[in-house]
């Protein structure tokens, strides 16, 4: 009996006789004891930046940008510390804006805000959405070298201190989460997410989950949060119960090598070979939505080889909840797939016309499904499934038939309990050789 997450619950499942499964974790590393006191020595000692109250003496307004309800990121515990260590060092609650990173999904309700930041932090200070579409909430910062066009919220660009949380684990784009990107896309105008997140910048070789290095979409944020003027990160490596298991303050460039350095001995776990079946957790948040649970096939697609064989499967249990997503960005892919007569033509259209920021995920999923299939095992919504080009399935035992039917019932089945938080390598030269 095999266990993977399914909201906030767990979906049990058995293989069918003959299929042979392979799990790929993480590397078991103890959580933190005391998450609080963790954070207060990473802010005690934070890294290449003096402490926050020393910070702050010379500062006259304050933006934190916080991740938004799509992010497990622990903010209630990084926040309030944040904020007592500016108050700390003279600035006052009227003075600092808490701004929450969505980026292009939807606005944040006043009970996701308590819930990331703990009771109370809204009554007491400003506390706000980013607005991407919105010009006049916004502030250009010119274009990077490499021609992306940078814009922020206003509150960002009007800061003497910009301070941002985060959580470092593999991203498709970015190679590893956190760092700069929560403000660098979080609390970006749409013109940056769109050419960050357009064709050229997704099509890129060095565009690779788990890879920084020579990766345009990372120097992208880099050089966006520079100009935003960010200073100070709080960012932690979490396990897949999301408890910390290292967290770190200060400089954003050199915090996040070091939980990056950290974070691939914790998710990066090697696999002989590729597979036909491959069984894809998310769990809560991300599967709240198809939008955000369907990374789970991209992020097994776009793993340094890929780790699905062609025509192969990828099974995600996942209840979305939400749909497709209420956000513009989950609408929009939303539209692009439903709309498309087949995978193809998202391919042929984003190539020769581009697409605004959200469709992107279709464009990738769509790349996904030009060689494999992927069911959404457990979906509240299997109309919207079908609509965006994939299978529903009621249950694992379902979605196991549908792909032993045909890929063969003797097949082997790698289970990744927690896809987004690990990072398949393929170690043999034959399969490397074939991604």
């Amino acid at each position: 009996m095999y266990t993977v997450p399914y909201g906030k619950e767990t979906m049990r499942f058995s293989l069918p006789a003959g299929m042979r499964a392979r799990l790929a974790v993480s590397e078991p590393v103890p959580p933190v004891e005391d998450e609080a006191a963790a954070v207060a020595r990473a802010l005690a000692c934070p890294v290449g930046q003096p402490p926050l109250e020393v910070l702050a003496r010379t500062a006259r307004r304050v933006c934190i940008v916080f991740t938004d309800s799509t992010r497990a990121c622990p903010d209630h515990l990084m926040v309030p510390p944040i904020l007592a260590g500016l108050e700390a060092g003279g600035v006052r609650p009227r003075d600092v804006t808490l701004l929450c990173g969505v980026g292009m999904h939807r606005a944040s309700t006043a009970e996701e805000k308590e819930a990331k930041l703990g009771a109370g932090i809204a009554g007491r200070y400003r506390v706000i959405d980013n607005e991407p579409q919105n010009a006049r909430a916004l502030v250009g910062l010119g274009v990077t070298p490499g021609g992306v066009p940078v814009s922020v919220h206003k509150d960002v660009a009007a800061s003497d201190l910009v301070i941002a949380t985060g959580i470092v684990e593999p991203h498709q784009y970015a190679g590893y989460s956190g760092g700069c990107k929560t403000l660098a896309v979080g609390a970006a105008g749409e013109d940056l997410i769109a050419h960050t997140h357009g064709p050229a910048f997704v099509e890129h070789p060095g565009t690779r989950l788990g890879r920084i290095e020579g990766n345009p979409f990372h120097e992208a944020v880099v050089e966006a949060a520079r100009r935003a003027g960010l200073r100070y990160i709080v960012n932690a490596v979490l396990d897949a119960g999301g408890r910390i298991l290292r967290v770190a303050s200060g400089d954003p460039d050199a915090v996040f090598r070091d939980l990056v350095r950290f974070a691939r001995s914790v998710y990066e776990v090697p696999v002989p070979q590729r597979y036909p079946i491959v069984i894809a957790g998310v769990g809560h948040p991300k599967d709240g939505n198809l939008y955000q649970a369907s990374r789970a096939a991209s992020y097994l697609f776009f793993a340094p080889t890929c780790l699905i064989r062609p025509g192969g499967y990828v099974l995600i249990p996942a209840p979305c909840g939400e749909g497709a997503g209420r956000g513009v960005g989950e609408q929009r892919f939303y539209r692009a797939m439903q709309q498309a007569p087949d995978v193809r033509s998202i391919l042929e259209d984003a190539r020769r016309n581009g697409y605004p920021p959200g469709q992107q995920r279709a464009f990738v999923l769509a790349k996904v499904l030009e060689q494999s299939h992927v069911i959404i095992v457990g979906s509240r919504c299997p109309e919207v499934v079908s609509a965006c080009k994939m299978t529903p399935a009621a249950t694992m035992e379902e979605a196991l038939h549908i792909a032993g039917s045909a890929v063969g019932f003797s097949s082997d089945v790698l289970i990744v309990p927690h896809a987004m938080q690990t990072l398949p390598v393929v170690t043999t030269e034959h399969e490397e050789a074939g991604a």
